[in-house]
């Protein structure tokens, strides 16, 4: 919020440029190889170090070549050398940032989610300390990308630290052995990956190209916001994914019940979010960023329409990886790239902003249709109209209460929505028995923690 106030929409999207052309090539850095660290891990944690030793070698290889890409193909499209530059100082981010996801594998592969949420909470409190020092100091767009490139060092240090401390030593090691067929293993995970980083940025890199980096900046903006909602989904889902892995293993019955378990409540809590964006997101823009990004508005609308669907894609797709379906996870997101890049083609030039966004919402639920449909056909068919009829009736009587009073303070307006909604389950009896005996096993450390507290009072 701060950066893109003070850099503006034209200089907000260089960076955006620069962290969605680096975040094309970035994956190239990772192949896939820290998911199946975490998947391997988490069935057999005696290949902890294992994994570590063979996959950090393998990734100082990776590293240099993506860099190399990065260097070659941003000089080849001819952008001006001061954009050049902020694009190489995020590359040596998204290098760190993927050893960074190396040790974070290992954390999720011991269901020890606690330490990479640290590491998070320190880059987040970093990089707003930063960009306050940089406004500060009246720092120029390369001394923001600069604190990108810091923030991501000093998390790789913190994230080294613990893994050595907590759980295993890294120590180099090659073994040819061992590499084939973990490479072989990989080589889904990898091709997923690169698809993803591909989708997820290429939008912006073509409107950057096509309208400008003052365009850019303003998709860039509306991105940001659904893409803060939809990383709790995806912080749910590597919580998950090492024990989805297992129960494949072990418990498969466990595992359908976990896969419609997650879809429910994600959903339940992905649509009114999406709701109250599509009827405010102009208010939400000029709350955020300002006057200047207003053209933000619509990008924004257009993109909350997806989120329901893609909390479900992300349950459906990780299940497909956890059951070791990764080639129909492949498969699927490079259809949807095909047909997203294709949109984007055709639909920016006329329609700029919008046209992407409509790019993304027409291509994500293909892929959500394709992951249910494989899903389906291979462990478990979600129950859409159970998981969804409830939810929608409930967002229905919210969203007639936020057309009704549109114009009241805003976080008045927030707060009562919820209010209404989560009543209006409740009367519709979402919730059955088991749910509600999960939602007893969540919240009984904390009454156990306010019972600890009352009795020290005492």
């Amino acid at each position: 919020m701060y950066t893109a106030r003070y850099l503006g929409a034209e200089g907000f999207g260089v960076l955006s440029f620069a962290l969605a052309f680096t975040g094309i090539f970035g994956v190239f850095a990772d192949l896939g190889l820290s998911t199946l660290t975490t998947r391997e891990v988490a069935r057999d944690k005696s290949l902890a170090g294992k994994y570590l030793g063979n996959i950090a070698v393998m990734k100082i290889f990776l590293v240099v070549v993506t860099f190399g890409l990065i260097a070659l193909f941003v000089n080849l499209l001819g952008y001006p050398e001061e954009t050049v530059k902020v694009v190489y100082l995020v590359a040596l981010s998204i290098i760190c940032t993927s050893f960074v996801q190396m040790f974070y594998s290992i954390f999720q592969a011991y269901e020890k989610m606690e330490y990479q949420s640290l590491g998070q909470i320190l880059s987040s409190v970093l990089m707003l300390s930063g960009a306050l020092f940089a406004i500060s100091r009246g720092f120029d767009i390369i001394g923001f990308a600069s604190i990108y490139f810091i923030v991501s060092a000093v998390v790789l240090g913190y994230a080294f630290a613990v893994c050595a401390w907590k759980f295993v030593l890294p120590k180099m090691e090659v073994d040819f052995s061992f590499w084939k067929p973990m490479i072989k293993e990989a080589l889904p995970f990898s091709f997923t990956i690169i698809i993803a980083g591909i989708f997820f940025n290429i939008d912006i890199v073509m409107l950057s190209a096509m309208k400008g980096d003052e365009f850019a900046g303003w998709y860039r903006a509306a991105v940001t916001l659904v893409l803060i909602i939809n990383s709790a989904a995806v912080s749910f889902i590597y919580a998950i994914f090492p024990i989805t892995s297992k129960l494949f293993i072990s418990a498969k019955d466990t595992l359908r019940t976990t896969l419609e378990r997650s879809s429910k409540y994600l959903f339940i809590l992905a649509l009114p979010i999406a709701t109250g964006i599509f009827l405010l997101a102009d208010r939400f823009i000029l709350l955020i960023y300002g006057v200047e990004f207003a053209p933000a508005a619509i990008a924004l609308q257009i993109l909350s329409l997806y989120l329901p669907l893609r909390v479900i894609s992300h349950v459906t797709g990780w299940t497909l990886a956890s059951i070791n379906r990764e080639p129909l996870r492949t498969f699927s997101a490079g259809i949807a790239l095909s047909l997203n890049v294709c949109l984007n083609f055709i639909l920016i030039p006329i329609f700029g902003i919008a046209g992407a966004g409509t790019a993304t919402i027409i291509s994500q639920t293909l892929l959500f249709a394709l992951y249910f449909y494989f899903v389906a056909k291979h462990l478990h068919r979600l129950p859409l109209y159970r998981i969804a009829l409830k939810p929608c009736l409930s967002c229905l009587v919210m969203a007639i209460f936020l057309l009704t009073f549109a114009g009241a303070n805003l976080f008045i307006l927030i707060a009562l929505s919820a209010i209404i909604y989560f009543i209006s389950l409740w009367m519709l009896k979402t919730f059955d028995s088991d749910d509600r005996k999960i939602f007893n096993i969540l919240v009984e450390p904390i009454s156990q923690i306010s019972r600890m507290k009352s009795q020290k009072i005492e």
